[in-house]
């Protein structure tokens, strides 16, 4: 693939492949500079969950039928102010606490958006102006609960897991079951943040090179040609959303530059894709689900995207 990346960038028209070589690398190392913080904030976030909360304390607080589980789940990312990035190692940890997996993915596509610091920085750069930041916080709790619910049909949902993180749930169970004292969840918690950093790190790296090549060699131009038009502007934003791999945290000020030229379905669109599969959010989940889990997300978030995007066009 790389191969291939570089020969377009060679026959294609532009600048001279070093020049395009220097932005990939700026692009990617931003990319990862600014997730690296979350992510380690998430993997704490993931011990803490996972080694130092008593067993069942959680448990105890959530409501017993599934649907109520996981509509609390979804509301959870309130009290995480991490963005996409760090709420994969905690997602990671839940499901290594026994959540099962659709309770899990509710928690893991709401949380970037419904967390506090991205509803402030939606609310800076677009206040309640045709209702974006509305249609961004209620299209990211629906389409959460959505995924939840589909997934709960699923007959076997730990199949959906890659084996390497079903073992890993299986271990940590059983070290649960033989906790010992502060010594010994010490020694687990220096343990699993090594574990959760090998697991995250080499696909947020993999992720934002991605990220960084696909921004430099797909022209930015052809989209926002595409964009000018009202019937496309949705899919133009969408795919930019999967390319720029932007946080959640700062995206909105992102999506304010097209704000004059975009229409305000088009921007809640890219609101809404960004946060859960872009190009860097896809290579960390590889790290816990199978890739037909990374294809059925990306194609229910982008139809609903749309969808979502077409209603507030309708009314906006």
């Amino acid at each position: 693939m790389v191969a291939a990346l570089i020969a377009i960038a060679i026959v294609s028209p532009g600048p001279a492949l070093p020049t395009r070589l220097q932005d990939g690398l700026t692009l990617s190392i931003s990319v990862l500079i600014e997730s690296m913080p979350f992510v380690v904030l998430g993997v704490l976030l993931s011990i803490v969950v996972q080694v130092w909360v008593p067993p069942g304390m959680i448990e105890r607080w959530m409501p017993r039928r599934a649907w109520a589980r996981r509509m609390v789940l979804s509301l959870l990312g309130m009290l995480v102010p991490v963005c996409e990035c760090g709420n994969v190692p905690f997602a990671r940890g839940l499901m290594m606490r026994g959540f099962t997996v659709p309770e899990t993915l509710t928690f893991l596509i709401a949380a970037p958006i419904v967390n506090p610091i991205v509803i402030i920085t939606t609310h800076q750069a677009f206040g309640f102006d045709d209702g974006i930041l509305i249609a961004r916080l209620l299209g990211g709790f629906a389409v959460a609960n959505l995924i939840g619910w589909l997934y709960s049909r699923h007959p076997d949902p730990d199949g959906l897991l890659t084996e390497r993180f079903a073992a890993s749930c299986v271990v940590a169970l059983e070290a649960d079951a033989h906790a010992g004292g502060a010594s010994d969840r010490g020694r687990r918690s220096l343990a699993q943040f090594v574990i959760e950093l090998r697991a995250v790190l080499p696909a947020l790296i993999i992720g934002s090179a991605l990220a960084g090549a696909v921004q430099v060699l797909v022209p930015r131009s052809a989209l926002l040609a595409i964009g000018s038009n009202p019937a496309l502007s949705i899919v133009a934003m969408i795919l930019l959303a999967m390319i720029v791999s932007i946080c959640s945290n700062v995206d909105s000020f992102f999506a304010l530059s097209f704000a004059s030229t975009f229409t305000p379905g088009s921007i809640v669109a890219f609101l809404l894709v960004g946060p859960l599969v872009d190009v860097k959010m896809l290579a960390l989940l590889r790290t816990t689900f199978r890739n037909r889990v990374l294809v059925g997300l990306v194609v229910v978030v982008v139809l609903f995207a749309v969808a979502v995007g077409s209603v507030v066009n309708l009314f906006a």
